[in-house]
């Protein structure tokens, strides 16, 4: 290939935003999954009790689902550059305030701050990415979850590190503010603010009313509460096993990697039609068969069950922003449409590590949680099906 057409193809993919993309994406899920592997250091130093441990979890994803409901009327306010960059500053300060938590609740508000920073960015994101590459939008998307994941992969993998060679737990999680900063600065270089195609403030209202909103939500809330049930409790669920603390933050890395090739993978393969359905399928059956491995069989081989679980949940992730951007022409309302969708499931996947947290409690055990969320993953394959491409026309008519 010509210097002259690598040039055009380098313009062409807009590189400095695919770094953006990137930058941004990866500070999405750190906050939640670094706790994790060494939650019991956290809980014998603050006296985090097993309901505390998820509401780590519980408090950012419930203003991760507020927030997205607000998103798109701050979105249309202060525009898409000022939000985004005021997102990471919340984001950054909530990590880099973990340096000095006292207490739990202290711990528990700085998950507060990520939460709302994180909020913002994710409702806005998916919008971003179909404006600015509107003919590799399922690529480019699979590009931002997979880099989600692989920020979660991230986070499970360095505070135990960290803490491995002599540093705080404190020092450890506050170590994450510094991608968020890096993220701020590039955003603040690249990012641009087109304040005439801001969206609508009152989208939201208008899209809220659809029945196919609603279809969206729910299976974007189930499968992401199986997520963050994973990423809370699976390091604790097999130290209780008998793995160390190293070897179970391993298997949070290793599900968040295969969510990350899943996510790329399957949104590649996806592209090539339109009809998404057959590849949602497939990741909500990966999901069934990692929760049934989890539930019944989970000392055969725990590092299957992990892959398995996150090839399933990191495509299914991918795909479902890809179908609600599908589903209207406009990048403002489909972004808007994705922010509803993330908004009440991401409500309900609140529910995942909490619910999971009292029926540990109840039963002594953690198999009835896993079995929960093997049902939620079967309703999802069910629903999946009523997502005919042909038919979104009529699923968004006014």
């Amino acid at each position: 290939m010509s210097q002259q057409a690598c040039r055009e193809l380098r313009d062409d993919l807009q590189l400095p935003m695919v770094i953006l993309v990137v930058f941004v994406a990866i500070n999405l899920r750190p906050f939640l999954t670094s706790p994790g592997p060494i939650i019991e250091l956290i809980r014998a130093d603050t006296g985090l009790t097993y309901t505390g441990t998820a509401l780590l979890t519980l408090i950012p994803t419930i203003v991760m689902g507020l927030g997205a409901f607000a998103a798109p009327t701050l979105q249309a306010h202060v525009g898409t550059r000022r939000g985004i960059l005021g997102a990471l500053v919340i984001l950054a300060l909530g990590s880099l305030l973990r340096l000095i938590v006292p207490s739990a609740n202290t711990l528990l508000f700085t998950a507060l701050l990520c939460g709302i920073g994180v909020a913002f960015i994710q409702s806005t994101f998916p919008g971003v990415i179909k404006e600015h590459f509107p003919g590799r939008m399922a690529i480019i998307t699979g590009i931002y979850s997979a880099t989600i994941m692989g920020g979660g992969a991230l986070g499970a993998q360095v505070t135990p590190l960290l803490v491995s060679h002599g540093h705080d737990w404190r020092e450890a999680l506050a170590w994450l503010a510094l991608p968020a900063i890096l993220a701020m600065l590039f955003a603040y270089r690249t990012l641009g603010d087109q304040r005439n195609e801001r969206p609508d403030a009152a989208i939201t209202q208008k899209l809220i009313r659809r029945p196919r909103a609603w279809l969206l939500i729910v299976t974007f809330g189930f499968v992401n509460a199986g997520y963050s049930s994973a990423v809370t409790w699976l390091a604790p669920f097999y130290q209780h096993q008998g793995l160390s603390v190293a070897h179970s933050a391993n298997l949070v890395s290793i599900m968040a990697i295969c969510q990350a090739f899943s996510a790329v993978g399957i949104s590649y393969l996806a592209s090539s039609g339109k009809d998404r359905r057959p590849f949602l399928c497939i990741t909500a059956v990966l999901q069934i068969v990692g929760y049934l491995g989890l539930a019944w069989l989970p000392d055969v081989s725990p590092i299957a069950w992990s892959a398995i679980c996150g090839i399933g949940l990191g495509g299914s992730f991918a795909i479902s922003l890809v179908t609600a951007l599908d589903h209207l022409p406009s990048p403002q309302q489909a972004g808007a449409l994705t922010a509803i969708m993330q908004g009440g499931g991401f409500l309900i996947a609140a529910l995942g590590p909490m619910a999971l947290a009292m029926l540990l409690s109840e039963t002594g055990t953690y198999q009835a949680g896993w079995v929960m969320h093997l049902c939620l993953a079967l309703i999802s394959l069910m629903l999946y099906l009523r997502l005919d491409p042909n038919r979104y026309h009529l699923a968004m008519k006014s």
